[in-house]
């Protein structure tokens, strides 16, 4: 009987060696996806991907499996965020406003994607229009926390944390808003990036607010992550924020060394808001790296502290505006119950989205709102540029942050879904960095009394995902935090 790796470097030497074929890989991933789906709900739709991956697989096989450097994820199994577009296939943004929505192309990391080989077997859920961090907020279903099944798995980007930490694929997408793969990756011990703005194009993601919006990696090991990284980055024009391409290698300094590295340790992420055994994961943390020679100091960021206020008024008043499209005329839900013009609108938006997305269009709405405006909107994008400056000033002097990624391990399904502040406090620490737009990764870092997983985070400035790499790398290989898998 044929054994399978769950890395995607593992996966390409056996693919390369022989050991196995991208067709008995697929239908050896859709078989782990069945084990256990029905406990960890990870998936909005694989069924309709099947046929179309093994085809694919058959040309990846077709193809080979020498690097020409072109095909660097060829014959391997990803899973997609249902936010981020497949033609010919459902995406829904688990939401009733897209339940039956079918795009007619590619998001443009599909497409580079199926550029570098990769095989897509299905969609992943998310909190709504990926308004959330726990997925509770999905139309659909709740996903679980592989390490608990009474947990959230995290969120926006649940379904895909849950996936890759229940080894279900050995990869995943997810987009970052304002934590939405760090937080998720934190709360299932897996690794997620959350790239430089700018450096992965958002053409073909449904938007959400689009000065942060960002996709990313969510994988199992840093390797895997710089590669799957690689893959779908690059300059894009249907993007105008996309970055020109420098063709990074960003597995580049993977293996140098860290020392004389200078890390910046925030007092504010060492406040008692963060739980003690967070605090004492990070605590070790910094006392590794010290010990591999990297300088490791205390710095502050004043103006953190104002982030999620920041956060939910901008990000809101951006929502507002991208989900104006969804009117129950041009395309998704409308209300059968509309008998004029007014009551389209009015009765199809009502029941076409859930509370937590009508929530923050309201508040969005509001912050835009003639006599509102200076007060709430304005002001918050002055004290953004303040959070930026901050962090500005610090990476003057150091090479890179470190920090948890979440106050807390990953709470009870259920015990925050009816108190929306308590499930925004959750992302205190990681909505900074997408204000900011600088990369930002989450590292699995430990274990709390209960044995759930803690993650660290290292942030670095615009364009430094090498770095981030170079740096986790050195903590992973320290540590043996990626060979341990929950048992579902």
């Amino acid at each position: 009987m044929k054994t399978f790796p769950t890395t995607i470097i593992e996966m390409k030497k056996g693919l390369k060696s022989g050991a196995f074929t991208a067709v008995e890989l697929i239908t050896h991933t859709y078989q782990q996806i069945e084990a256990s789906e029905g406990a960890v709900q990870s998936f909005l739709n694989y069924d309709n991907h099947k046929a179309a991956a093994l085809e694919a697989a058959k040309i990846a096989d077709q193809a080979g499996y020498q690097d020409d450097g072109t095909k660097i994820l060829n014959g391997i199994p990803i899973a997609i965020k249902d936010n981020i577009l497949t033609a010919g296939f459902k995406t829904t943004a688990a939401s009733k406003m897209l339940e039956d929505f079918i795009p007619t192309y590619d998001a443009f990391v599909v497409k580079q994607l199926k550029k570098a080989g990769a095989i897509i077997v299905g969609k992943v859920n998310l909190d709504e229009f990926a308004m959330g961090g726990s997925t509770e907020n999905s139309y659909f279903k709740t996903s679980k926390n592989p390490w608990d099944l009474d947990r959230v798995p995290g969120g926006s980007s649940g379904g895909s944390s849950a996936a890759v930490s229940s080894r279900q694929v050995p990869a995943a997408l997810g987009t970052d808003t304002g934590g939405s793969i760090r937080q998720p990756a934190s709360y299932t011990g897996i690794v997620g990036m959350k790239p430089t703005y700018g450096r992965v194009s958002r053409h073909g993601v449904i938007a959400f607010a689009s000065s942060l919006d960002q996709v990313g990696p969510m994988t199992l090991t840093i390797e895997d992550n710089a590669l799957l990284l690689q893959a779908i980055s690059g300059q894009d024009a249907n993007d105008a924020t996309s970055l020109p391409d420098h063709e990074q290698d960003f597995s580049s300094l993977i293996g140098q060394s860290i020392e004389g590295k200078r890390i910046a340790f925030p007092k504010e992420y060492q406040s008692e808001a963060i739980d003690l055994d967070v605090r004492e994961a990070m605590n070790k943390a910094a006392e590794y790296f010290k010990n591999k020679g990297a300088i490791v100091e205390e710095v502050s960021l004043p103006h953190s502290e104002y982030g999620i206020n920041v956060y939910y008024i901008l990000a809101s008043a951006e929502a507002s505006s991208n989900l104006q499209r969804y009117d129950g005329i041009r395309y998704g839900y409308r209300s059968k119950d509309a008998t004029s013009l007014e009551e389209i609108y009015l009765k199809s938006r009502s029941e076409g989205f859930g509370p937590e997305v009508k929530r923050r269009l309201m508040v969005g709405t509001y912050s835009l709102s003639s006599g509102a405006y200076d007060k709430f909107f304005k002001k918050a994008a002055q004290v953004r540029t303040l959070i930026i400056q901050d962090f500005k000033e610090v990476f003057d002097r150091y090479d890179l942050i470190m920090g948890p990624v979440t106050p807390s391990t990953a709470y009870k399904i259920g015990e925050r879904i009816s108190d929306p502040l308590k499930m925004y406090v959750a992302d205190l620490l990681t909505i900074p960095m997408n204000l900011a737009g600088i990369p930002s990764l989450s590292v699995p870092a430990g274990f709390d009394k209960k044995g759930l997983p803690i993650g660290m985070a290292l942030s670095g400035p615009v364009d430094s995902e090498a770095l981030l790499y170079q740096i986790a790398y050195d903590f992973e290989q320290g540590h043996d935090f990626v060979n341990q898998a929950p048992k579902i």
